[in-house]
This record gives structure tokens, C-alpha cells and sequence, in this order.
């Protein structure tokens, strides 16, 4: 007979194992996104942004956050350092200057071209196939969309 799994025991936490998991992914981006000069959460800004750069349109800074599951305090700092990058500028609206948007600039554009190989490079790195890893991702999806259905205020 086989003893039941402890609930408190680390192992057996499902947030350690995504803590865990986020962190040896993070740390394979790394050296990619060092060749770019962009930090982990740089490039997740960089692309929101550059998904919006297809549609040829500004992003007003709240909208990011949206998309990011990040708020203001922590975009406004990771933003002001891409705009002293070259890679986007901020502007403030005409019409309401609380609203910032943000747009990439030239060296922006650029910069994605250099990106493109960073997904492909990052799953070879893992050393996990590729249909394990999308497998995850979308199951991954699936949970987050049943925790924000459950708690759509909370982030």
C-alpha cells in the first residue's frame, strides 16, 4: 500500500513546480536575449509591441499591462528603459495627457529581425520536443483562463 502524498510537502506543490519550470526557462532566455540586449521582461514588452507594430498602431500603456498581466508600477520602469534603448518612444495623449501610448521606433523594428531566431533557439536549448513544450504552453493556457474565469479581478 502506498502512503498518501503529503499536501505540504514541497514536491507536491503544484506552484513550486510552475516556480521552478518559470525560472530554468527564464535562465535559458537568458543568453539569448543577452545577444539582443533585452531583458526577460523586455522582450515580453517587445513583443506585445511588435504584434501591434503589424497592425501599424500605437498601444496606450494600459493595454500592455492588459496583455502582460502587468500593472503600471511595474511596466512604467521596463518601458523608460527600452525608450533610453532607442527601441520605443512614449507619448502622451492630446486629448488626455494621463494616457501614455507607446510605439516601437526604427531600432525597434530592427531588433525583431534579430529576434526571430530567439523561439527556435530557446527550444533547442531546453532539450525537450517541441510538441511536449506547445502541449504544455496550451495546457498551461487552458489553466489560466479557468483561474481568471474563477477570479477575473485577481492577478
Amino acid at each position: 500500500m502506498t502512503a498518501p502524498e503529503d499536501g505540504l510537502a514541497l514536491d507536491s506543490q503544484v506552484c513550486f513546480a510552475l516556480y521552478t519550470a518559470n525560472r530554468a526557462v527564464v535562465a535559458r532566455y537568458r543568453p539569448l536575449l543577452a545577444e539582443l540586449g533585452l531583458t526577460y521582461p523586455q522582450y515580453l514588452v517587445m513583443l506585445v509591441l511588435w504584434e501591434a507594430a503589424a497592425d501599424d498602431h500605437r498601444l496606450k500603456v494600459s493595454e500592455v499591462g492588459e496583455r502582460l498581466r502587468l500593472d503600471s508600477g511595474t511596466l512604467t520602469p521596463l518601458l523608460k528603459r527600452l525608450e533610453l534603448q532607442g527601441l520605443v518612444n512614449r507619448a502622451r495623449g492630446a486629448d488626455d495627457e494621463r494616457v501614455v501610448t507607446v510605439a516601437v521606433t526604427q531600432a525597434g523594428y530592427d531588433l525583431r529581425e534579430q529576434a526571430r531566431s530567439v523561439p527556435e533557439r530557446l527550444l533547442c536549448a531546453t532539450g525537450v520536443a517541441p510538441e511536449r513544450l506547445m502541449a504544455l504552453r496550451d495546457e498551461l493556457r487552458s489553466v489560466l483562463a479557468e483561474l481568471e474565469r474563477q477570479a477575473p479581478n485577481v492577478r
